[in-house]
């Protein structure tokens, strides 16, 4: 064996390592969990009465409460992923959804359901960040992108094993089927261990786990509200033109039917393959930046394209646009690595763990920005004002960001 096959071996080894695989497995499970209540809304909600439009407005306001839950859940989980260690988080999040996950299968009014997602919502909060930050820290700084792209691309794929299960079996025994992934996992997490950056810290008087660190300089805000807003267009298009799969297609004239599960598939599909390719990009141009940029703009040019070209089309058409959005906003893998690079190793649980929650807690925002708009506006140009504002937004946080390809992260934020 020669060095340069050797060496290729021993990478492919020190990225398949047990932190890596748990990372990727639990996000597959957070993403099952996170994304099932999309794919079943139409059959739970009208299992439990809620029927005509009701069904699109009930059904936002029991998403927004999942996602409220991770905006709450992402603090509390990334505090404690600093103060006590990355492993504490992956026990308390898969714990808590896997259970409330269960709990949903029982459910049998809308209260209940609310709550349920709520608790739900806390406990996946914490899932990503932890996974992430621990990938980030066991792996050599030039092996850290293809770590992160491992866990975001396995996990992603969730979703498309949610809508087999939600296609194949009764709406409630798909989120039993979630919940006792969930708890599957918990035994593979034994065999995990700490990172030594993380042990190292601890054994000093750093302060770790300072959430309001985040907002007491400019410099270091400015670092963590772009990190945040670089991914929102990703959930724009997941949430409103992906979840609403069914209404847009019935107003672009579509010939037949469209399912909403099939929708969220399709576009995960999409995004597996968006996340290989922009991580194995990111490595190629030694940029993470140049590629965050790309994306946004290929997935602007998706979103217009979903408009235009899905007039008229066939349902086995929209599916494909809704691929392509995803392929498009499939820089995921590079926004959560980009967002653990951004900051020391003392806040670095509560920076990866709480920006991809807050990204998911802004879905709430867009909910209401759209339904505001939508009896004024109509369904589409409701959608496009509402992008428009969300994609600006993240094209100039993109442009703030620093490069952080291959930087050493063994370092802390002082203030």
């Amino acid at each position: 064996m020669d060095q340069t096959t050797r060496t290729g071996a021993q990478d492919a080894a020190a990225v398949l390592n047990a932190a890596v695989i748990v990372a990727a497995l639990g996000y597959f499970v957070d993403i099952y969990d996170l994304i099932l209540f999309n794919i079943v809304r139409v059959k739970s909600l009208t299992a439990l009465g809620v029927a005509g439009d009701a069904l699109v407005t009930e059904g936002l306001a029991i998403f927004n409460w999942q996602m409220v839950g991770m905006l709450l859940g992402g603090i509390v989980f990334g505090v404690v992923g600093d103060k006590l260690g990355r492993l504490q988080i992956l026990f308390g999040s898969i714990t808590l959804y896997s259970l409330s996950t269960i709990a949903n299968g029982f459910v049998t009014d809308l209260t209940a359901y609310r709550l349920l997602r709520f608790v739900a919502g806390l406990g996946l909060a914490g899932e990503l960040g932890a996974g992430v930050t621990l990938v980030a820290e066991v792996l050599p700084a030039r092996l850290r992108g293809y770590g992160t792209m491992l866990v975001a691309a396995i996990g992603v794929s969730g979703a498309i094993a949610a809508n087999v299960v939600a296609r194949t079996m009764d709406w409630r025994a798909a989120y039993w089927v979630g919940g006792g992934l969930g708890l599957v996992l918990l035994a593979l997490r034994i065999g995990v261990r700490e990172s030594r950056m993380f042990e190292a810290l601890r054994r000093t008087d750093v302060a770790r786990g300072d959430f309001l660190a985040l907002f007491r300089s400019w410099d270091r805000f400015g670092r963590y509200a772009a990190s945040i807003l670089i991914a929102m267009p990703i959930w724009f298009s997941n949430q409103i033109l992906v979840a609403l799969a069914p209404e847009f297609a019935r107003a672009l004239g579509v010939t037949g039917p469209v399912s909403a599960g099939d929708a969220v598939a399709a576009f995960y599909a999409g995004l597996v393959a968006g996340d290989l390719t922009s991580g194995l990009l990111s490595q190629a141009l030694r940029s993470r930046r140049k590629v965050v940029l790309l994306f946004i703009l290929l997935l602007a040019g998706a979103n217009a394209l979903y408009f235009l070209a899905g007039r008229g089309a066939s349902p086995a058409r929209l599916l494909a646009l809704c691929g392509l959005l995803g392929f498009a906003g499939g820089y995921w893998a590079v926004f959560v690595t980009v967002a653990a690079e951004q900051f020391g190793t003392n806040i670095r649980a509560t920076v990866a763990t709480t920006v991809p929650n807050f990204v998911r807690g802004l879905v709430a925002v867009v909910n209401v920005m759209f339904l505001a708009l939508r009896p004024s506006l109509g369904l589409f140009q409701a959608a496009l004002a509402v992008g428009a504002f969300w994609f600006l937004l993240a094209i100039l946080s993109a442009l703030r960001l620093r490069e952080t390809f291959g930087v050493d992260l063994d370092y802390v934020e002082a203030d």
